[in-house]
């Protein structure tokens, strides 16, 4: 699921290390021949295994051998269980099937998941990897199945109805924590997948789902779907069934998709940039992954700390003691606190060992004292008596929080939050991320609201000046600032789901600084009449005048009404000599735009807008007298491909493989909405 008619049939036993060779062999070889080839450093790098979307499996031919050996006792005398019945006990059946599930995912995680990389190795190529996502069928450990692959991945849908993104938050921050944890550093996901409101994605509404990713530590998109498009007569095309975002070389704005697709890479790019910040290294437990555990909200991390989740292999093979009460990883990871979910109170004797062992050596751990091994080849005794003593009061140089809030526990340890803020609403909420490069500090900041928000934001970094970095723009400035404490305190303010870097790499020259702000000056709204001309062939009139602005959607003609596509705005505005002076600057304010608008002033080209405020600097473009403005605005294609539905509809302009339209489907508001204003900032 989900695959055609066609493609249904057997599939290959991911139980079997042989199969699944001659499985994947098999697959590449017929790319090989394909492409002539062209396969790893010259040609095809990478494949991608998506999500667990077969069922279960749970026998395989040597199963039994495999179980034995995994599990050091004789699975045969066990197998009446596996038909239904209860042998020696309900709690012995019940650790008989802990094993049992615990040696199938081990041989899925090796098997099916390391293997590949392996054979994609010996071929010059490396593995994208899925697991799990959300509700799905899978007996595996979610970190386990991706901690040999190249680039850790995961899915994040836009909002579909009332739910919304952050079901998704697990699944992305899953594969952070591998790549945390592993050093892969790369973390992709599936990303802003749609199944609803075809064609009906902007910029605009899209980037509140892409900084949520960028908020679970995604520094890598990888845009779901863009399906081929193969001719020009058939707009807006081929869809993958109901699935989208439907972003491909028809999409109405493709042509304006560069300002967005920068906003990505710019985050992205700086988001990979040194090491992952985080206060806590999370153990979720046995036998449930994060996304089942997790996927109606986050653990119980207090606001102001990141965190990695943590798996009983990672925490047993990557995690070490270091200096000052420190967890670290092979890959560069420092931890102050190693916090256990209360689903882990049923814990591998292997596990608390190891946790015993770092205790000792002076780390840290808060949680509730485990209760026993799931496992039958376990010694519940040992496992008695090591959590006797470190719950009990002895845990050697390092110390045990059994009882309390993870808050509580880092507050004692000295851990002050690594960013905080002041909230000038009850629901004002931010989301960070830090980086911490080899000479300075990275903070990612996003308003998760629709609204401004102007807070104080602390972070906790001393003795360097901030710069803020919009990735929308490229631009840089420097930031005002207060050091105290240790911490410095930086105001800022953000737009509706606004989101900057503060990005601390210079020396400060002091405790604090104050950056002057301009004054602005409203000079005068651009009214109509104002000369629109419509792209062709989309049924609408090749121009006609507007005296007022107002949406398309609204036009009594139908070619306007249903209209999709871009239309250009243009009018001269007369500029007295009065609003230019020397160090002013001057912006046009466009105020609504649906959805995206591109801006030229006298032939000169002065960028695209695709998010409030939709306001650009006109300054070098702009002189006294005659100005001739044009407004290039794109909208969706929802009113074109509902128009084409309308009863009589003498002609057809849009084709698409499935209906997503009625003919009594709402419009969109579309065009510009204005008001249209020109200002001027200066210092005063």
């Amino acid at each position: 699921h989900p695959a055609s008619p066609e493609a249904t049939g057997l599939e290959v036993d991911k139980l079997n290390p042989a199969f699944i060779k001659a499985y994947f062999d098999h697959y590449l070889d017929q790319y090989k021949e394909a492409t002539g080839g062209l396969m790893g450093k010259r040609g095809l790098q990478y494949v991608i295994t998506d999500s667990w979307e077969a069922n279960t499996q749970n026998w395989t031919d040597h199963l039994i051998a495999e179980f034995n050996k995994r599990r050091g006792y004789d699975m045969r005398p066990w197998l009446p269980a596996l038909a239904g019945h209860i042998g020696e006990s309900s709690e012995a059946t019940d650790r008989f099937f802990w094993d049992f599930r615990r040696t199938l995912a081990d041989m899925v995680a090796e098997y099916h998941y390391d293997q590949l990389t392996e054979i994609l190795k010996a071929r010059g190529m490396g593995r994208y990897t899925e697991s799990h996502e959300v509700g799905r069928a899978f007996i595996g450990d979610g970190m386990e199945v991706k901690r040999s692959a190249a680039v850790p991945m995961s899915a994040m849908w836009t909002p579909q109805g009332n739910r919304g993104s952050e079901r998704y938050d697990a699944d992305i921050r899953e594969s952070a924590s591998v790549a945390h944890i592993y050093g892969q550093n790369i973390v992709a996901a599936e990303s802003l997948t749609a199944g609803s409101g075809a064609w009906g994605w902007s910029p605009e509404t899209l980037k509140p789902t892409a900084d949520r990713e960028l908020s679970q530590g995604l520094n890598r998109f990888v845009i779901h779907t863009s399906v081929h498009q193969p001719v020009n007569d058939k707009i807006p095309g081929l869809g993958l069934g109901p699935f989208g975002q439907w972003f491909t070389r028809h999409e109405t704005w493709a042509e304006q998709a560069k300002a967005w697709i920068d906003y990505l890479a710019r985050s992205s790019y700086l988001l990979q940039q040194g090491r992952f910040v985080a206060d806590v290294v999370y153990y979720y437990g046995e036998d449930t992954n994060v996304t089942a555990l997790f996927g109606d909200g986050p653990p119980p991390i207090p606001e102001g700390y990141n965190f990695d989740y943590i798996n009983s292999d990672a925490l047993r093979t990557r995690l070490a003691a270091g200096p000052g009460g420190t967890l670290m990883t092979p890959s560069g990871m420092r931890y102050r606190l190693l916090a256990l979910d209360p689903n882990s109170r049923l814990m591998p004797l292997s596990v608390l060992r190891k946790i015993r062992d770092l205790v000792e050596a002076g780390a840290a751990v808060a949680g509730p004292k485990p209760a026993a091994s799931p496992s039958l080849a376990d010694d519940q005794a040992e496992f008695k008596a090591i959590a006797d003593r470190l719950w009990g009061g002895h845990p050697g140089k390092g110390r045990v929080f059994g009882s309390g809030t993870i808050g509580e526990a880092l507050a004692a340890l000295g851990v002050q939050p690594d960013f905080a803020y002041s909230k000038p609403q009850a629901d004002t909420e931010l989301a960070f991320v830090h980086r911490q490069l080899a000479d300075g500090e990275i903070y990612w900041v996003s308003n998760r609201k629709g609204r401004p928000e102007r807070v104080e934001a602390v972070f906790r970094v001393a003795g360097k000046a901030p710069e803020l970095w919009h990735a929308e723009t490229g631009s840089v400035e420097p930031a005002s600032y207060r050091i105290a404490d240790g911490r410095t305190t930086v105001p800022l303010e953000l737009g509706p789901h606004d989101a900057v870097f503060a990005v601390f790499r210079k020396a400060a020259g002091g405790p604090s600084r104050t950056v002057p702000k301009p004054a602005g000056t409203r000079l005068a709204a651009v009214e109509g009449p104002w000369e629109v001309t419509f792209q062709p062939n989309r049924g609408a009139p090749p121009k006609l005048t507007l005296e007022a602005l107002g949406s398309w959607h609204e036009h009594p003609d139908p070619g306007v009404k249903y209209f999709s596509g871009t239309a250009v705005y243009t009018k001269t505005v007369e500029a007295p000599d009065a609003w230019f002076k020397p160090g002013a600057k001057l912006w046009l304010d466009l105020g609504g735009v649906k959805n995206i608008a591109e801006v030229t002033v006298n032939g000169k080209a002065l960028g695209i807008l695709w998010k409030p405020p939709f306001r650009v600097e006109v300054t070098a473009a702009m002189k006294p007298g005659a100005n001739r403005l044009e407004i290039k605005v794109t909208n969706l294609w929802v009113n074109r491909l509902i128009g084409d539905q309308q009863p009589g509809a003498a002609a057809k302009y849009t084709y698409t493989a499935q209906p997503f339209y009625r003919a009594d489907s709402p419009l969109l508001p579309s065009g510009l909405t204005g008001p249209v204003q020109l200002t001027r900032s200066e210092f005063k």
